[in-house]
């Protein structure tokens, strides 16, 4: 297989913006742990503390989402510079490591969407019958 320095390069601008949608997800769901913190110590309510605990969840989530974007990025980088150095063979391993950490940072993805959407039903449940 021949790899130039385009190929990884494609990678930049898809986990750049991968990476950004991440980022806008951790604040949002930062400042709306802040409100429900306040909103428990005032309160005491059980599902409060519960949606803090599942918002909790997806934080960490969303931690190993960045984890393995900025590592896609890293080896791809690594990569074009094996290319630089004309080391084949390596830069091959490091583009698909790189690969393989984008997908594992888009499967974590999946996940934390698949809990955010249930926890959504889960809040409607009294208003809305499916």
């Amino acid at each position: 297989m021949t790899l130039t320095l385009e190929t990884p390069a494609l990678l930049f601008s898809a986990t750049s913006l991968i990476l950004l949608a991440y980022t806008n997800r951790f604040l949002t769901l930062a400042s709306l742990i802040r409100s429900l913190k306040k909103n428990y110590l005032e309160q005491k309510e059980m599902d409060v503390l519960l949606e803090i605990k599942n918002l909790n969840l997806r934080l960490t989530l969303i931690r190993w989402m960045q984890l393995a974007g900025v590592l896609s990025l890293f080896l791809s980088v690594l990569a074009m510079s094996f290319i630089y150095l004309e080391l084949e063979l390596p830069a091959v391993y490091l583009f698909g490591s790189s690969l393989l950490s984008l997908l594992i940072s888009l499967g974590v993805s999946l996940w934390e969407i698949s809990i955010s959407v249930e926890a959504l039903r889960v809040h409607l449940k009294d208003v809305v019958s499916e």
